[in-house]
């Protein structure tokens, strides 16, 4: 048995700070946490324990902005009055939020979950048309959006909206004296709508209940808690991440649940950088504010490892880093190590997805050297199953459909049931849709669902692509693929074929998407045919013929 493996069944043992307990959630008996938060406002009373430390931190370059864990209270006090009175938001109220990662955004959260409301995470990056959609889908009372992200909305919305650098001091001043509310809040109740793009249509909302969230809490702990008893050199880690970087959008698992939320669960300051990714800005912060834990994405992490600075800044205060979004190449990850070489016994990958509350298996430590293809063995709560097109289970090593069961497992997609039932099977299995092998009681992956192209992290779904470009009257038929990129993971490409005597410029094309879908979903590489497209005898575009043609022409902008 590894350290690792040790030191787990020590954490989960009867009586010990994680142990295990079987439950009935949303109508299945599963594994959790037995010592869990039972609401996400409970999470937010914990926070008393650390009240004069610092929360929030949040840095733009020129300015900082400081929270202690008492003055984020106060202000959630106060924001959670205000959307009851002057919004009407109720238990099982949405409350939107679109706006780049600021205080005020976790605020809002913690305001809208307190009061048994419904808080929906809108992507920032989004146009106009992606917003319009999830706002009538989602229905809120109220959208709160920064100035930017409000700026692309042309017409009026069905739904007030308030914007954060205009009224949101506002709201908090018209109740100073307020308490958080007290209503009762239930384990299944709704707490969270994320939207994650769909294979194929809009983009679905994943709907995560108070429950889903505080067992992701003690997973986190649960990892944290092995690594450091795991660890050679223990008694030099009296606390692996007590000041947490978190460079993710908190319309992001991992900027939201994983950062935010674990964050004040344990007492840990987080330090915002805003704005876009600047890696010498975040070297500095590592610095200065002496960061010891940091979840990132391939993207960050390589153009962090291969800024010309890097080595001009003090990195010693880090305990613990681990990422997630998107594969962490081998080499990245050995770079990673010789930068961080104090991270070694912790560094750590996982495999997860919205609809799974983030977490499902994680390889770090000692297991990650020894076995750096994988990622990893299930977390506790976590069950893991690999079956066939039939449905039927596989033997350890057969590659077939991954389905994960537990209290991580989503409660639904939002005002979906067709989409919820073709993802949530009998048992309350999720098919993720992804396909991989179990070997030893690890998880290998063979590939994201279908299609995915995983770009800096983000999602990519090439139906969305595919059919806005056939919606261009030039194009008779389009395909997207995922090309391998060195520090994104994946970019775009896209390959047209034009109508009969139809030929219009890359650019064009190009705006013709960007008009109705995020910057990251524009494809960076254009091929152009003029025989149709590859397809199979249902007519299905062959997406690995198209992969492995290699003399292709494009163009590259």
């Amino acid at each position: 048995m590894s350290r690792l493996a040790a030191v787990e069944a020590q954490l989960l043992a009867p009586g010990a700070p994680f142990e295990l307990t079987e439950e009935e959630v949303l109508g299945e008996r599963v594994r959790v946490f037995a010592n869990r938060a039972r609401s996400l406002r409970d999470v937010l009373l914990r926070g008393r324990e650390f009240a004069d430390a610092e929360y929030m931190v949040f840095w733009d370059g020129e300015r900082e902005r400081r929270y202690t864990f008492a003055e984020h209270e106060k202000l959630v006090a106060n924001a959670a009055a205000a959307l009851k009175e002057r919004f009407d938001v109720k238990p099982g109220d949405r409350v939107a939020i679109l706006a780049a990662n600021c205080p005020e955004w976790i605020i809002s959260f913690w305001a809208t979950v307190s009061l048994g409301a419904i808080c929906v995470g809108l992507n920032g990056w989004w146009t106009e048309d992606e917003i319009r959609y999830a706002v009538g889908h989602s229905k809120p009372k109220v959208l709160i959006a920064d100035r930017k992200r409000a700026a692309r909305i042309t017409d009026a919305l069905d739904v007030p909206m308030l914007i954060v650098e205009e009224g949101f001091d506002g709201l908090l001043a018209a109740h100073p004296d307020a308490e958080l509310p007290t209503q009762p809040i239930a384990e299944s109740d709704p707490a969270i709508i994320l939207y994650t793009s769909g294979t194929t249509g809009r983009a679905k909302g994943v709907v995560h209940t108070h429950g889903n969230v505080t067992n992701m809490v003690m997973v986190s702990f649960f990892h944290g808690a092995r690594l450091m008893m795991a660890n050679p050199k223990q008694d030099e880690l009296p606390q692996l991440a007590n000041s947490i970087l978190v460079t993710s959008p908190l319309f992001h698992v991992s900027g939201l649940h994983c950062a935010a939320v674990t964050a004040l669960a344990g007492g840990a300051k987080t330090v915002w950088p805003m704005g876009r990714f600047d890696p010498e800005t975040t070297l500095a912060l590592i610095e200065r504010e002496k960061i010891t834990g940091w979840g990132y994405t391939a993207t960050v992490l390589h153009r962090l490892l291969n800024h010309p600075k890097v080595s001009n800044y003090d990195l010693s205060s880090l305990r613990s880093v681990g990422g997630g979004g998107s594969p962490i190449p081998a080499p990245l990850i050995e770079k990673a190590q010789t930068a961080f070489p104090q991270c070694s016994h912790t560094m750590g990958v996982g495999y997860g997805l919205t609809e799974g509350t983030a977490f499902a298996t994680l390889n770090a430590g000692e297991e990650l050297t020894d076995d750096p293809a994988s990622v990893g063995r299930p977390v506790p709560v976590v069950e893991v199953e690999i079956r066939d097109d039939q449905g039927r289970a596989l033997e350890q090593g057969e590659e077939g459909e991954i389905h994960l069961r537990g209290p991580l497992v989503m409660r639904e997609y939002w005002d979906d049931p067709k989409a919820t039932d073709a993802a949530i099977k009998p048992g309350r299995w999720l098919n993720t849709g992804d396909v991989g092998r179990l070997r030893d009681g690890r998880l290998y992956i063979a590939s994201r669902k279908r299609d995915l192209i995983l770009r800096g992290g983000e999602n990519v779904y090439p139906f969305e692509i595919e059919q806005r470009l056939e919606a261009h009257p030039a194009v008779a038929e389009a395909a997207a693929i995922g090309i391998d990129h060195e520090e994104l993971g994946q970019e775009v490409k896209a390959i047209v074929v034009f109508e009969k005597d139809q030929a219009i410029p890359t650019p064009e094309l190009q705006r013709w998407v960007a008009d109705a879908l995020a910057y990251y979903k524009v494809p960076s590489l254009w091929e152009t045919r003029k025989l149709p497209l590859p397809r199979n005898a249902t007519g299905k575009v062959l997406k690995n013929a198209l992969r492995d043609a290699q003399d292709s022409m494009f163009i590259e902008e």
